[in-house]
């Protein structure tokens, strides 16, 4: 399959989603948590976050976190990941995070402690982060074989675009062996094409391996390639036009 753009659910929701532009829900979101700076509860790789109606309204339309609601009331459960927990605290500065006997957690000690529960946490935020700032909603994507997958807009509205492989690199070159063999990126491409997304690969690469510090966030490098299968049929010479007569 080619794919040739963005594949929106509804003859309206292009526009729908050009007249509320990502960008500006995100603000919003910012501008709606950062007098109360709510607490989430660290619990593992996720936090857990209680918002309120408008709050939840803004965190649902952004597609940040899991509601896991189970029960009538007004404050509404979120469950975020790593990279989103991480993203609200550090990136929009607009949570708070705690430990389970309520002693705050200080943003040291969150990168420390999404380390060593990842140890290519690093990477996958800076990617994450990457990508949001590009406007792209983003979203776990091991259903797909993927870090994450990146939509254009709310995942309601449109289908993801772009299945996401992040790379870590040390001084240009692969720390991992993630892709180093060509039939993993033959299986890569062909899961995605089978789900009618685009391979997209980031390089987060930095000459320091120093990863102790938030600090070292700033030293990472993105470098994004878009990767699709060669197709030969597509490529031969002398392909018979329509009207020409075929000689085959």
């Amino acid at each position: 399959m080619e794919l040739t753009g963005p594949r929106w659910k509804g003859k309206e929701f292009a526009d729908t989603a050009l007249a509320n532009p990502m960008s500006e829900i995100v603000s919003r979101l910012r501008t709606s948590l950062s007098p109360s700076m709510p607490n989430a509860l660290l619990s593992g790789c996720t936090a857990l976050l209680e918002a309120e109606p408008d709050a939840a309204d803004l965190l649902e339309r952004t597609s940040i976190g899991q509601n896991i609601t189970t029960f009538g009331g007004d404050k509404q459960c979120f469950q975020l990941g790593p990279e989103e927990s991480f993203y609200l605290y550090h990136g929009l500065t607009c949570i708070r995070v705690s430990r389970e006997d309520g002693t705050a957690v200080a943003e040291s000690e969150l990168w420390n402690h999404f380390c060593s529960e990842r140890k290519t946490f690093p990477e996958l935020y800076k990617a994450y982060s990457h990508l949001r700032s590009k406007n792209w909603v983003v979203r776990s994507g091991t259903h797909y074989g993927a870090d994450f997958v990146a939509y254009r807009h709310h995942p309601a509205l449109v289908h993801a675009e772009y299945a996401v492989l992040v790379v870590p690199e040390n001084d240009g070159k692969a720390s991992s062996t993630r892709l180093s063999a060509w039939p993993d990126l033959c299986c890569s491409l062909r899961l995605c094409g089978s789900v009618a997304k685009t391979l997209l690969i980031l390089y987060v690469s930095s000459c320091s391996g120093d990863r102790s510090s938030v600090c070292s966030l700033e030293e990472l490098t993105v470098e994004e390639r878009i990767i699709r299968r060669w197709i030969p049929e597509r490529s031969r010479e002398g392909k018979c036009l329509a009207g020409d007569d075929e000689t085959q």
